[in-house]
């Protein structure tokens, strides 16, 4: 290998962020397999690899002892003091054994190598940029369907959007643009594995945090979300300023920046609800858009009992129960929801 050779390596390893020092201490490992491979050899040997120049020099090592009974990986203390004689015993003898045509095996050797450790690099940077933004949206384009598993690009890297983690209802095809949440980066032997999804809750915390100005700098808060995906979702917001109606702020001017997160969640319906240190007070709220007489708390059990008036009853549990189950997922008490003339017939 020639010293222009030598520099290409160098100036591919900087590009590609890898140290020249590994690379050249990789090319040198590689280059003791190839000896070993193509010239039988058993022996201890070491390759020297000038970083300058390009020139290789290999080495047998060999130990010496008393009476060598293994030549490739011994020799006689009388042999090495014949080379120099301040050889003792157990000192290790380097003798050059370079093949005469081992500039080439070693070129295509240090090629492989190279080529080899770029890609490991690589697939090191996709998962550092991957993994660090885990529990963030990413925008990406459909590239195949593979048994219902939806395989989207996002430039550097492809995701995988498992049949569980797409929203009921949707349906993909190739071409189509995505957005979806980054839950986990995984490292496998054949790169970063990203699973993807558009059912987790944190996709809707993180539409919101991007869509409304006042959660990204922090002014509002979100307290609590709860997901039936495609169907309805609950979200609990506080404002750090009293002067900011949270809820307001969430649905922006018109209802126009909820909106655009219910277009994006294909019709899901949100419930944008004020979160309030007084449980009491946050399980009336959270049971929007139903009415609420009066709320009973255990705190020991985390159990409250809910009056509704009688028209609101329904309103209250939702269809299917599905209001009362996401105001419980997000208040994380159980809820038990009773119209007046039922609790009024209890008590008689």
């Amino acid at each position: 290998m020639n010293a222009e050779f030598m520099q290409a390596f160098e100036q591919l390893g900087r590009e590609k962020g890898i140290s020249p020092v590994v690379l050249f201490d990789a090319i040198e490992a590689a280059l003791i397999s190839a000896y070993k491979r193509n010239f039988g050899s058993a022996q201890n040997v070491r390759v020297s690899l000038d970083r300058t120049t390009g020139e290789i020099h290999v080495y047998a090592r060999k130990t010496v002892v008393e009476e060598a009974q293994d030549i490739r990986l011994e020799m006689s203390l009388a042999d090495a003091r014949s080379l120099d004689m301040r050889y003792e015993l157990e000192d290790v003898v380097e003798v050059e054994v370079t093949p005469k045509n081992f500039g080439r095996i070693a070129a295509q050797t240090a090629k492989q190598v190279v080529v080899q450790r770029i890609r490991e690099a690589e697939r090191g940077m996709i998962y550092e940029e991957f993994s660090s933004r885990e529990s963030d949206i990413v925008n990406g384009i459909v590239q195949r369907i593979e048994q219902k598993n939806v395989f989207v690009d996002l430039g550097k890297a492809e995701a995988i959007l498992a049949p569980s983690e797409q929203m009921p209802g949707d349906t993909y095809k190739h071409g189509d643009r995505v957005k979806t949440y980054i839950i986990e980066v995984k490292k496998t032997t054949k790169g970063p594995q990203i699973l993807v999804s558009r059912t987790h809750p944190g996709l809707l915390k993180r539409l919101f945090e991007l869509e409304v100005p006042e959660i990204h700098d922090g002014i509002v808060e979100i307290k609590s979300v709860a997901r039936e995906p495609g169907l309805r979702s609950k979200i609990a917001v506080h404002s750090r300023d009293e002067d900011i109606d949270p809820v307001g702020a969430c649905v922006g001017h018109k209802g126009m920046r909820v909106q655009t997160i219910v277009n994006e969640l294909k019709g899901e319906k949100i419930d944008i609800v004020k979160w309030n240190a007084d449980p009491a007070k946050y399980i009336a709220n959270a049971l929007s858009p139903a009415k609420v007489v009066s709320v009973e708390v255990s705190e020991a059990e985390k159990m409250s009992k809910v009056i509704v008036p009688d028209y609101q009853l329904s309103l209250a549990i939702g269809k299917e129960g599905q209001n009362a189950r996401l105001a419980a997922k997000l208040t994380s008490w159980k809820i038990d929801i009773k119209s007046e003339s039922q609790a009024q017939a209890l008590e008689e």
